[in-house]
Formats: structure tokens, sequence, C-alpha cells
């Protein structure tokens, strides 16, 4: 078979193998509803490539407000008849020329809405059309909206003055609670089904339900309980009361969409909160699910779980993969689904059985109070994993004698690590990481069944405290609510751009943190179940430089807040004192495999540390967020790594033919267009992450002379 296949040949092979719906435009999410990050175009080939050179740079930054502070520019564009349609640092909703970068229209969603509903991120947007009629959805804060491509100005008609509140509907009071819409849904016919991200603490958190709107007018049509209500299948799989109380088991990363046959693939996270399920004891369907459902009702057709009783934060991380495999002769339609712990599973579409061997494995049990791990959890035994497995000692790093023995003086402290080894007081390790692993970049796929995934080989340290030893109700509420991102200590964290809260009294009034509490501000949610009570009890404990609590005494307990007997930490990478991963290179790699096969291609790292290279070592790969898209012409282009770089790989070999410097990092996925019979391939450029600086621009790269 050809490395890719002719478009002469595409007819032959039906809609099952879904490329993208246009080989001009790339207009829906991730390429097309198949989720295969794949373009027809071929103008830039391997051949050529060293000829790319920005055709434009889009700067958000001149004349931007920059009121509400950067968010991060996490969007794959769409590109529809010559436009680009994308989100800014803003989360402004702007339109392009796409062959130009001359803005045309700039929305800002937020106008008429409280600052009080929290901003998050924004990773792409939703076109859909129908004769005459067309329109932009995507999500801000709680709520959906539909603008009109042409104008810019929000559809009236759509909801409530052009917005449908996501908060409602959930299946049970979600008052107060976070849901925030980052991850754009995916359109059927005139429905959208939308994604949603919740908290995941062990404060109370919202039910995770997926549903389907109207896309002319948001009105809900269908509702699937991924937590099931009595009489629901999966029912039992939890305690009889976890329905009313439990939250999370959300589709956050996206969907995809076999639109021949009708068939909605729904990929879920774990159920809240992450680390401590002593109140959801169970193998908890339908979290951390593939789950099938008819389209156009939401009737479930099959499903399978990947982590029964998620206490690891084990989401799906990405849309799932929609392609065709050949075994035997025979084209069979398949779905491939990357996650974060570096493994890919492989099903017919149609009837969810396994299309490689899956083994059940026996894990540790949890000594934790109250906790009761699941014994066993599955295993592909093929393709093997594209990410490390196990953080022993002969895996730490090796860059210095100084980094080696700092790291083996915290390792022979924390738990022997193995996978699925659960969360512990003493500190267990998370490798691949808490971010994949495979994330949220997702995978590409070409017509041969080659799918192609960047990976973080990243150790955590899980740390679980015991909240009912709190000092004081503030520290406890902070406990609980807060220390997850900015530690139990307050020290914030710089490579999640989380800031420290240690001697917030020198920078704030007191009015002013009750205010960013309960309102949040850029990525930090609001608190809305808060008493009054709770939130002068958690100020007084952030103010006091000794952790006092002057209106709550040690022993008592709001009603406000869901008592949960154990908290953690906070997210901590594990770093060296110079801020490299504690585990040998490489950091970050690419990967090709086979999926006609379970075979890998190639593989090679992505990304790289100058200051290492100019010290002999040979390129580590880095930490990278983003992913792949792959090209007719031959090509996978991506960004995604914390250096900064743009690059082309040939997708044959894995071999880098060519990168380029952005003006800020791009983490997010990249867009392949044409405009005028020029190829495009455009990229937003935001930074931010992993504590690096932050931009507000779109580049989009085409040949040159």
């Amino acid at each position: 078979m050809p490395r890719f296949i002719p478009l002469s040949l595409l007819a032959c092979l039906g809609p099952a193998l879904c490329l993208a719906t246009s080989s001009r435009d790339w207009s829906a999410y991730l390429g097309d509803r198949s989720s295969s990050q794949f373009s027809e175009l071929s103008e830039i080939t391997t051949d050529n490539v060293t000829r790319l050179e920005p055709a434009w740079i889009w700067d958000g930054d001149q004349g931007a407000k920059g009121d509400r502070g950067y968010s991060e520019i996490q969007c794959n564009p769409l590109v529809v008849d010559g436009v680009l349609y994308g989100t800014d640092a803003n989360i402004d909703l702007i339109a392009l020329d796409a062959g130009t970068g001359d803005l045309l229209w700039k929305l800002d969603p937020y106008d008429g809405l409280s600052v009080s509903e929290g901003r998050g991120v924004n990773r792409g947007l939703v076109y859909w059309e129908s004769g005459d009629e067309s329109r932009i959805l995507f999500g801000v804060s709680r709520f959906l909206i539909a603008v009109d491509p042409k104008t810019g100005k929000r559809i009236e008609s759509f909801g409530e003055a052009g917005r449908v509140d996501l908060k409602a509907d959930l299946g049970r009071d979600a008052e107060g609670l976070q849901v925030m819409a980052n991850t754009p849904g995916v359109v059927y016919g005139d429905l959208i089904v939308m994604p949603m991200r919740l908290g995941e603490g062990p404060a109370p958190a919202a039910p995770g339900p997926i549903r389907a709107y109207n896309v002319r007018t948001g009105e809900l049509v269908w509702r699937f309980n991924t937590i099931p209500q009595p009489g629901e299948f999966g029912f039992e799989t939890w305690p009889p009361e976890a329905y009313e109380s439990v939250g999370g088991a959300n589709v956050w990363a996206g969907m995809s969409v076999d639109v021949e046959r009708g068939i909605l693939y729904c990929p879920t996270g774990s159920a809240a909160f992450d680390f401590w399920g002593g109140d959801r004891l169970g193998q908890n369907l339908f979290a951390n699910c593939l789950i099938a459902l008819d389209a156009a009702t939401g009737k479930r057709i099959w499903h399978y779980q990947f982590v029964r009783h998620d206490i690891w934060d084990r989401d799906l991380p990405a849309p799932p993969n929609l392609l065709t495999v050949h075994r035997d002769g025979e084209a069979i339609p398949a779905v491939a689904q990357i996650t974060k712990s570096g493994h890919v599973f492989l099903f017919n579409r149609v009837t969810g059985e396994p299309l490689f061997p899956i083994e059940e494995v026996p894990v540790p049990w949890s000594d934790l109070r109250g906790e009761q791990a699941w014994p066993t959890q599955p295993l592909p035994l093929k393709p093997a994993p594209f990410a490390r497995q196990q953080f022993s000692a002969d895996q730490i790093t090796d860059i210095s004698p100084e980094s080696q023995r700092e790291v083996m003086d915290r390792f022979v402290t924390l738990r022997p690590h193995m996978p699925f080894m659960p969360p512990s007081k003493e500190g267990t390790i998370i490798f691949p990481g808490f971010d994949g692993g495979g994330e949220w970049g997702g995978a590409a796929v070409d017509p041969n069944g080659v799918l192609y995934v960047n990976s973080n080989e990243m150790p955590w340290v899980l740390t679980m405290v015991d909240a009912t030893a709190a000092e004081s109700e503030g520290q406890r509420i902070f406990m609980q609510n807060c220390a997850g991102c900015h530690g139990a200590e307050r020290e914030g964290s710089l490579a999640q751009n989380v800031p420290a809260l240690t001697g917030i009294q020198d920078r704030m009034t007191r009015e002013g943190i009750l205010e960013l509490i309960t309102q949040g501000k850029g990525v930090m949610p609001p608190f809305g179940f808060f008493e009054k009570r709770d939130l002068n009890a958690l100020v007084d404990f952030l103010v006091s430089r000794d952790g006092g609590d002057r209106h709550a005494d040690k022993q008592a307990k709001s009603e406000g807040i869901v008592s949960r007997p154990w908290t953690h930490t906070g997210y901590r990478r594990w770093l060296d004192s110079k801020g490299y991963p504690a585990v040998k290179p490489p950091w970050g790699t690419l990967n090709a495999i086979d999926m006609n096969t379970g075979e890998f291609v190639w593989k090679t790292t992505l990304g790289e540390f100058e200051e290492l290279m100019s010290q002999g070592i040979q390129p580590t790969g880095t930490e990278n967020y983003g992913g792949p898209v792959v090209t007719a012409g031959g090509l996978l282009f991506i960004g995604a790594s914390k250096d900064g770089f743009f690059r082309a790989f040939d997708a044959a070999t894995g071999e880098e033919l060519w990168k380029y410097k952005l003006p800020a990092g791009a983490y997010a996925t990249p867009a392949v267009y044409e405009v005028d019979g020029r190829q495009y391939v455009a990229v937003a450029c935001g930074g931010g992450k992993m504590g690096t600086p932050r931009g507000n621009y779109y580049v989009a790269f085409a040949l040159g002379d």
C-alpha cells in the first residue's frame, strides 16, 4: 500500500475513512468530525518544506484591552472560505483574512456577562451551516454562545440573547459549582453535543452528563447521565445515593462522530474527588469510559471503561480518532483512544470489540482510610505504550551528578513506583504524569491507519494529607479547595502559572481577596458555593502569617462544604533544583504507530534545551502541549514544545526537516488550509504554559520563493 492514498482512490474506500471535510478548509475542530488532524493538501512537501516562512503574523496586543488578564491561547482555529476564526489571549472571538492575517472583526463574548462567571481557556470553535444559514458556536465560561460568522454579532434567537446556560439541565442543582466549556462541541445534523469542564477537588462538584442542543434554538434535545440515576444502566456500580452528590465523569476533551453511521464517541474523565473515592466505592460507570451513543437520541450503543474506580486523575485526555484499519484484506471501521498513561486502545467502532487483546492486570490496594481501590485494571497488549510505564531507580536523571543525587535522596522517601500505585501519605509517583502521556492536543491519523501522537514523560508526585488534622477551619477549607493548585504551603507553581499566596496580605486588601475568591480571575474559577462564614475563615487563614482563624474554632465544620477526610498537597511536577525533570530523558517524544499491526513506525524526541545541547547532551525532548497535524504532502507539523519552536517532520521517517522560533510558545494544535491556491499552516502562539512567556499571536506559514 502506498505511504499516502492518492486522492483518486478515496471515493473507492467510502466515508468510513474520515478525512477533512474539504481539501481547502479546516472547518471543524481537529480538522474534521472524526478528529483525524489530517489535511489532503499537498503543495508543501518533504522536498520543499525548507522554503516555509511566515506568510503573516497577527499580533493581538495591538489595541488589545488586556483588562481581564491573559488566558492561554490553546485554540485550534477554523478556516472556512478564506476566513480564519479563533480566539485570542483575552478569549475574544476573532475573524482574520486567512490569506493576509488582517482583522475582519472581533467579539468580546464577556459583554453582558458577570465577571464572576470566570474564564478558563478556549481550545476551539464549531462552525455550522445549512443552506444560507451559518453560525459559530463556542463555549465561554458556563455558556454556549452562537455568533454570526459574517458580522461577529451574537445570534439573539439562540437560547437567551445568544447564549445557553450549560449549568442548567444537569440533573441536579449546581448553583455555585464550577461548570465551564473550554473545548468545542461536535455537530451532528442540527444538534451540537457539548463537553464540559468541572471541578475535580474534594469540594462539591457538578455532575457531567452529555447533552445535545438544537443548533438553531439552543433547546436541550437529549441528555445522557454519565453518573447513572436509579433505573439506568450502570447505577449499581456506584453507592445508591452517589448520583445525588458525586460529580465529574464529564467529557471535557471533546468528541468525535461517525456521520455516516450516526454514532457519537464520548471520552469521559474521572469522578470527583480525583484522588479519594471513599464516597463512590465501586466500578463507577461511566467515568473513564469511551461511550458510543446514538448521535440523534443519546442512547448507549456500547462502552468501554479504561480505569475502574479512578483515583489517579486518569481522564481520557483527547477526542478519539476514527480510522480504517486493514486485517487480512478486510477494511475495519475503527476508533482509537489515546490515554494519559501512554496507551492506545483500538476498537471496532460499530461493535466495540477490541481489535488488539486487552488483559486485566492486578494492582495494589489502597491504605488510605475509607478507600477501596479496584483490584484490577485493563491494559492493551498492543500497541506497546508510547510512554515509559515505571519510574525505577535506574531511570533517575543522569544529566548531572548533582541532579542524580538530589533526585535519589527524594526517591528513597516515596512509595516505590509501579503503575496504578494508589495515592499515599508518603508520596506516590505519577508516571507518566497528570498531563500524560497523551494530552488534550490529540493524535493525528493518516489514511493508511498510522497514528501520530506526542507524549510527555514527566514524573509528578502526589501526596495525600489528612484533612481532619487541619489546625483551623480556614486551613481545612484551604486544603480541601485551594491546596491542589496553590500548594499546601501556599507556595504556588511557576510551571503551572499559579501564583504564590504567601504574603498576600501585603499585596491585596481583605476585600480584594474576598472578591477574587468569589468572582474568580483568569483560569481560576469562582467559588460560589462558599458561605460567608467559610469565606471569612479562609481569608483569615490566608492573611494570617501563622494561619490563624478568628471566625471559627478548630472543630467547627461548615454545612456549605462537603467534608472529605483526605486532600492533597497539589499537582507537583518532580523537577531537580535546576528545573529539569527527575527522570532520564527523553522528556518529550513524537511517535508514529501503525494501527493495522500495532507496531511502531518510528519514535523521536520533541523539543530541546539549548543549554543542555551546548554541554554535549543530545536533544532531550521537552514537556509539550498541543497536538500534531499530518498532510498528504508527507509532513507532520507540530508546535507544543517548551522551547517555543514550530517544527515539520517527515511523516514516514520521523526526521526533523524544518523548524522556526515562534514569538511565543504554540501550545495549540495547528490548522492546514488553502487560500487562492496557496497552502498555509497556521498556529496560535499564546505561551504561558510551563512558566514560558505569554503572547497573543497567530502565525501562518506558506512557501516562500
